[in-house]
């Protein structure tokens, strides 16, 4: 069941859910198709934090980050019984605090990109690079397929979320597969930024729909307290 604490601090919360993952996508679509010197098709969407243009994918991902940790905690105060109302939430936090790591420390130069960096993956790897990758990739790319699984145990037999809980696996299983497949390919020349870029939008895509339906079911929530009000 969903909690009527219906405020409007926790809407504008839930709402984080939705403009964050969609502006993120939108941000390393428009900048990998028009950064100079950039392969969209081979390269990270990582390395748009590099170069003097950098700081646009930087503030990407601390402002998605900062909206998918307030989306945090309004699920918190939407699902306050029942399966996934304390991990899922958590998990949610840890892919927003990994996007904000993935910002402030900026990953390492490597699949030629800036131009003039040798093709394939850096050859010297920094604590700053380190810290991006196994912090900041890692919670991203693991806590949100985690959260998918969470989510999908709860969706399960709720007439609400009808249809959510397969929707919730199969993204999670094919944003982890995409996410190999970015492995494999970054070390191969192959089109690891495409295979990338499909795995972060698979999952931004459940985070935001996730997030709409949410404020939609709460709807119907604040009509009876208005009518109370108006009435009295």
């Amino acid at each position: 069941m969903l909690s009527r604490n219906n405020t409007t601090i926790n809407r504008l919360l839930l709402t984080g859910g939705t403009v964050g993952p969609l502006l993120f996508i939108l941000v390393i679509l428009v900048e990998g198709a028009t950064r100079p010197g950039y392969d969209a098709w081979t390269q990270a969407a990582s390395a748009l934090s590099l170069s003097d243009q950098g700081w646009m994918q930087i503030t990407n991902f601390i402002v998605c980050g900062l909206l998918i940790l307030g989306f945090a905690v309004g699920v918190r105060q939407v699902f306050r019984n029942g399966s996934g109302r304390t991990w899922g939430p958590i998990l949610l936090a840890v892919v927003g605090a990994g996007l904000i790591v993935a910002g402030i420390f900026v990953t390492d130069p490597a699949q030629g990109y800036p131009p003039g960096t040798p093709a394939g993956p850096s050859l010297h790897t920094t604590l700053h690079g380190a810290i991006h990758f196994f912090i900041g990739g890692l919670a991203f790319f693991s806590g949100l397929p985690a959260s998918c699984f969470v989510f999908a145990r709860r969706f399960a037999g709720d007439t609400q979320w009808k249809g959510w809980s397969l929707y919730s696996i199969i993204s999670s299983i094919m944003m982890i597969a995409f996410f190999v497949a970015f492995a494999i390919a970054s070390t191969h020349a192959g089109p690891g930024g495409l295979f990338e870029r499909i795995s972060i939008a698979i999952g931004m895509i459940w985070m935001a729909l996730f997030a709409l339906r949410l404020l939609r079911l709460l709807r119907p929530m604040v009509s009876p307290a208005r009518s109370a009000q108006e009435t009295a």
